[in-house]
């Protein structure tokens, strides 16, 4: 029962540090932020993290574990082809920010991508660990789509799957920047163009 309430404790800062250090990045968020947020008093930061770094690298595995659970259910859906899978995910992603009354995007791993990259090379190495996953993912998708003939066989799905997702994260980040899903669409459009056999 105490591990259970301890745990629910860490989670919290977690889930709601995230949301902090998402809005305001990582020099923007401070640890007295972050346990406001959580309602927590901020010796219990320090009970569960070293320091801000220790905080942002599990905050970090704690987002974004569940959403590459997600990509790679999606990736592998039984029910629908491979080239059905990958333009229905990122479909329904646009379709998700057009529906927006008042678009707005945050992306955590971007902005500690932008911001620590250089200056900390552990929460670099878990970035490039947790996109390189994601491209990983879409790769097997990809191999499939072409053993099933909805990719060209020459095709090299490695790259294919790395230029992919390097362009979603960049749509993504062009999304915070003008505020426009033009960009999501124009994204999709030569998705499409590109998933051709």
């Amino acid at each position: 029962m105490n591990s259970s309430i301890r745990l629910d404790k860490r989670d919290l800062i977690l889930a709601k540090g995230a949301e902090v250090m998402t809005r305001r990045g990582y020099h923007g968020a401070g640890v007295q932020e972050i346990v406001q947020a959580a309602g927590v008093p901020k010796g219990s930061f320090y009970h569960y993290f070293a320091s801000k770094e220790d905080f942002a690298l599990q905050a970090l595995q704690q987002v974004y574990q569940p959403r590459l659970q997600r990509y790679a259910q999606a990736m592998a859906d039984p029910l629908l082809s491979p080239r059905q899978r990958i333009l229905g995910y990122y479909g329904e992603l646009v379709e998700h920010f057009a529906r927006q009354e008042r678009l707005e995007y945050h992306c955590f791993i971007g902005s500690l991508s932008f911001e620590m990259a250089e200056l900390s090379p552990t929460l670099g190495a878990e970035v490039d660990a947790i996109l390189q996953r994601s491209a990983d993912i879409l790769q097997g998708c990809l191999e499939q789509a072409q053993a099933a003939g909805e990719l060209a066989a020459h095709e090299d799905c490695r790259n294919l799957a790395s230029f992919i997702s390097n362009a979603w994260q960049g749509a993504l980040t062009r999304l915070k920047v003008s505020s426009n899903t033009r960009v999501l669409e124009d994204f999709i459009h030569r998705l499409q163009l590109l998933l051709q056999a």
